[in-house]
């Protein structure tokens, strides 16, 4: 009891050191959080990818549009459950800062293949019968506070003109990291558009969604879609939902790579903070480790003294950085809400910013220990300062 009470004392010896080394530690594993936090979101939507969704697309790239009469021949194929699709619409509502994902689908199956999408039978049916009708989540409704029935205009830009939907229904996500920020919409509105104004775009979709009865079937089926389409104008490219998520996640995965590289340097920069903190503070405590050695303190006791000290420091840092990384991740989740819509803090990223807290604590202390230790009582009475 008394070594704890001596350690506490020797933290708060000098009280500004002591505060600006556990800010210092505070801000480097809140930053460490932050990073983390960012690269798992990242992930997260190819992480919360459904096994039995396969995406088929145009080979040669997303942006071709596949035929809409290839639907029906991929749903006579063994193993296919269901099938619907969507079109990215783009658009843009008040001007280009206020973005969040716009998709033409098929009303009568997308929220069947996709029933993370949490809405009422009314909603649902609502939204079905009313041509220009829409189904917008949650977030949005926090963001903009629409409302149902509110009228939501895009000015179109793949598609131009300007588009007015009206709200029937406001999804939720069944689990946390379901997206709650997209805006659905009848892809028969944007079609029939097309179809007086740009013909040779019309009967087009952006790509397929196809539920299978089997995800360990998903390669075979893949490769079953593939074999329809190899000699037609528009060749396909099927794989998994969590495929496909990942391509787009690679497109930027330098970015990724960097953020991650950036966080464990972090680390670093704790122990460089903590380490000079002891080091000083051995120095000066030379004359002192003496003295405690001649009133026979053993080399255990200055062990304690000195590990003591530096964990202490790394745990109220630390434990400060974890508390201060919930505001600042909450804030940042809401102002990227439009680019990122899961921002959401693992206990992985928690327990890895806690150890590292502790493993710099440790490593901080072994050469100040081993100075103190071997010092000899004579050496140590005779150094100055």
């Amino acid at each position: 009891m008394k070594i704890a009470k001596l350690i506490l004392k020797n933290v708060f010896r000098h009280k500004l050191r002591a505060f600006l080394t556990i800010l210092g530690v505070a801000i480097a594993v809140m930053s460490f959080g932050l990073l983390r936090t960012l690269v798992t979101s990242w992930y997260s939507g190819a992480n919360a990818a459904a096994p039995d969704r396969l995406v088929t697309r145009h080979a040669v790239s997303f942006i071709f549009p596949l035929p809409l009469a290839d639907r029906d021949q991929i749903l006579r194929l063994p193993g296919v459950k269901a099938v619907t699709y969507q079109s990215w619409f783009g658009g843009v509502y008040i001007d280009k800062t206020h973005f969040f994902p716009r998709f033409a689908c098929d009303p009568e199956t997308i929220f069947q293949i996709y029933p993370e999408y949490v809405l009422t039978p009314d909603e649902i049916a609502n939204f079905q019968k009313e041509r220009n009708a829409c189904i917008i989540g949650r977030k949005l409704v926090e963001e903009y506070h629409f409302k149902i029935g509110d009228i939501i205009t895009l000015s179109g830009d793949i598609f131009p003109g300007q588009w007015q939907f009206v709200v029937r229904g406001i999804y939720k996500g069944k689990e946390p990291t379901t997206e709650e920020n997209a805006l659905f919409f009848h892809w028969d509105y944007l079609n029939e558009s097309l179809l007086k104004t740009a013909p040779s775009r019309a009967n087009n979709v952006g790509w397929y969604v196809v539920q299978i009865s089997n995800p360990n079937d998903a390669a075979r089926v893949s490769q079953n879609i593939d074999a329809l389409f190899t000699n037609s104008n528009a060749p396909t490219k099927s794989e998994t939902e969590k495929a496909f998520q990942a391509g787009f996640i690679s497109m930027s995965s330098a970015i990724i790579t960097s953020l991650e590289v950036i966080s464990y340097v972090i680390i670093g920069i704790i122990f460089l903070v903590l380490a000079n903190t002891m080091i000083m503070t051995a120095r000066e405590r030379i004359r002192e480790y003496a003295v405690l050695k001649t009133l026979g303190f053993t080399s255990k006791h200055l062990i304690i003294l000195i590990f003591g000290e530096s964990l202490s420091i790394a745990i109220f840092g630390g434990l400060v950085g974890i508390l201060i990384t919930f505001p600042i991740c909450a804030g940042f989740g809401v102002a990227m809400s439009s680019f990122i819509p899961i921002f959401i803090i693992e206990p992985g990223t928690l327990v890895a910013a806690a150890s590292f807290s502790i493993f710099v604590g440790i490593v901080a202390a072994i050469f100040p220990a081993i100075r103190a230790v071997n010092i000899k009582i004579v050496d140590g009475l005779r150094q100055i300062g």
